[in-house]
């Protein structure tokens, strides 16, 4: 005989898979280093998930690839994003990239902004951004990745107010795939981790050297953050710092 309590927690697990069967998430840059993680860590907790990019599918043979959407296009060309956003819920962008200020700033901003502007008319409920930490004097040196990363945060917050979430981590470890060769980035990150999380926040305002003390953060607790702030009403909006997204536990692989 099933008990009520049983039936109760039944109907509770299957309302829960539903839910998730309604959230449909798309991930700009989906088969990059950030992204891929962000892609597989949405599947894991049962979510559809779809990604854009310029180059369409990843170059990865993992089980996981087979259970994305895959659409190619570019950011910097707006009407090639409408037809991804169909049926869409949230969107979480990884976009972003170094070279010249102008290219930076092409990269970084007007193809992010563009895409807040399309996801905001299309009606999408939540837009989660992979922006990135201050760096202090360090900004200067790459100015064009932080004026495009600064104006895509206010595009955000102004199109979608409490429903935009911006995560600004530092340097982001993992295993980092290049080809056939797998980059074991951790190998620094996760020590540095590690030491620099055990002071207080307080130091990374230090002038000149506080920036540089700012904690690495793995790319599993920067993509299963980003999954939650993209489903969950309840998570905070606004700019979410590197000492909230490394309270996110990581998952296994």
């Amino acid at each position: 005989m099933i008990s009520i309590t049983q039936r109760g927690n039944s109907r509770l697990l299957s309302e829960a898979a539903g839910s998730h069967s309604r959230d449909k998430i798309l991930v700009l840059g989906g088969n990059g280093y950030v992204g891929s993680h962000i892609c597989k860590e949405a599947l894991r907790q049962g979510f559809s998930v779809s990604s854009l990019s310029r180059s369409g599918r990843s170059s990865l043979h993992d089980s996981w690839v087979d259970d994305v959407t895959w659409h190619q296009g570019d950011l910097l060309a707006p009407e090639s994003l409408k037809p991804a956003l169909e049926g869409v819920t949230s969107v979480i962008s990884c976009v972003g990239g170094f070279g010249s200020n102008s290219h930076m700033v092409r990269i970084n901003g007007t193809a992010n902004i563009n895409a807040v502007q399309a996801a905001a008319e299309e009606g999408v409920k939540r837009f989660v951004y992979i922006s990135a930490a201050d760096f202090g004097i360090i900004n200067n040196l790459i100015r064009g990745y932080f004026q495009g990363k600064r104006a895509t945060e206010a595009e955000i917050l102004e199109k979608f107010g409490n429903r935009g979430t911006v995560l600004r981590p530092g340097f982001i470890h993992g295993t980092r795939q290049v080809g056939s060769i797998k980059l074991p980035l951790s190998l620094i990150g996760a020590p540095l981790e590690m030491v620099l999380k055990l002071f207080p926040k307080e130091v990374t305002k230090i002038p000149l050297i506080g920036p540089l003390l700012i904690p690495p953060v793995n790319v599993k607790s920067v993509a299963g953050t980003a999954v939650k702030a993209a489903v969950d009403p309840e998570f905070a909006s606004g700019v979410v710092d590197v000492y909230k997204i490394l309270q996110h536990k990581t998952t296994p692989s």
